[in-house]
């Protein structure tokens, strides 16, 4: 059976509409004994308040929306859980939109967003963070803070990690493995985690090992796929011409080149040695443990989601904050010999 409506409360109780909603809403304007009474027709009616419509007709909800490019990347995962945990814990939930690194797909899903007015919006944009359609949701009061991206925009806050300095630890340690031909492979390039993160390997062998190249395979997307493409690529390459280390823009495609690679019968690390980034589960439970630069997943959900409902709560008050976080750089058997090898 249906619920009673306001009305119906209202009808039952002898009072008026404003009434029923001041007993809602702000329960102390109501004397006492108007207020049992309209409790009582409530109680007898079994009226149930439609919260949901109630916060989009004052134009605030307490759903979250986070957007990411890859929802079956396990980073994301991460991402995801550590700021569903603040946003539930704040009595909110958190709704997860895949843009699956497609432009369109985003801006279809930030249409919707905006249309149902949510609290917030956590975002890893396919392209840049400073374009305009995130506008849009702050215009509309609608706080919106960067994941896994710099914001470079005053209006907006952010959480990421330097994944410039990331870059820098990957190829270090492989120049400190001795290697100097090395491959970065990683797409699109027009991400920017992707781009930073070969910026910064450009930038260590600049500084540690100026005789030392850096190859660039740029793959269509980061998934184990793309990265078992690569190294098809990679096994044609005559053995004298061949890279003898491999850095990955994340392990997902780090996990594809190397199931590549023992399938061509192409050693890891004797033969190429391998580095991946994001130190997902998955990375150490490989067949040859795989070397990462780590990133807090979690924290970076977390964080991001408390900047949001700071600045949710504060309005106009809020300071925005551009969080940094530093890498960390774990290695394994895939980019050190001494740890174990394969083949």
């Amino acid at each position: 059976m249906a619920s009673a409506n306001i009305k119906e409360v209202a009808r039952y109780a002898g009072v008026s509409l404003g009434t029923v909603s001041n007993v809602l809403n702000r329960p102390e304007v109501v004397s006492p004994t108007t207020r049992q009474r309209v409790l009582d027709a409530i109680d007898k009616l079994g009226y149930v308040r439609n919260d949901s419509a109630r916060q989009l007709r004052a134009g605030r909800s307490r759903t979250v929306a986070i957007v990411v490019l890859d929802v079956s990347n396990p980073f994301f995962t991460d991402v995801i859980h550590g700021a569903e945990a603040v946003v539930e814990s704040a009595g909110g939930m958190l709704v997860v939109c895949n843009s699956g690194e497609d432009a369109r797909r985003e801006h279809r899903h930030l249409d919707m967003l905006e249309e149902q007015r949510v609290q917030g919006l956590l975002i890893t944009p396919v392209s840049d963070g400073r374009h305009k359609r995130l506008d849009a949701f702050v215009a509309h009061g609608i706080p919106v803070v960067l994941v896994d991206r710099g914001s470079g925009h005053p209006s907006r806050c952010s959480v990421a990690v330097d994944d410039v300095a990331g870059g820098r630890l990957a190829a270090d340690h492989l120049v400190d493995q001795g290697h100097e031909r090395i491959l970065y492979v990683g797409g699109p390039l027009s991400i920017r985690q992707v781009a930073d993160r070969r910026a910064g390997a450009t930038a260590a062998l600049a500084d540690r090992a100026p005789q030392a190249e850096l190859l660039t395979y740029e793959t269509a997307s980061l998934s184990v796929a793309a990265g078992r493409q690569a190294a098809e690529d990679i096994a044609t390459i005559p053995v004298d011409e061949r890279p003898t280390a491999v850095f990955c823009a994340n392990d997902l495609l780090a996990l594809g080149v190397l199931q590549g690679l023992t399938m061509h019968g192409i050693r890891v690390p004797g033969d190429i040695a391998l580095v991946g980034y994001d130190d997902i589960d998955f990375a150490a439970a490989a067949a040859v443990p795989l070397s990462s630069v780590r990133q807090p997943r979690a924290q970076l959900g977390r964080t991001a989601a408390q900047l949001l409902l700071e600045e949710s709560l504060e309005g106009e008050k809020h300071s925005h904050r551009h969080v940094v976080f530093q890498p960390e750089l774990v290695v394994r058997a895939s980019s050190d010999y001494s740890r174990g090898h394969s083949g």
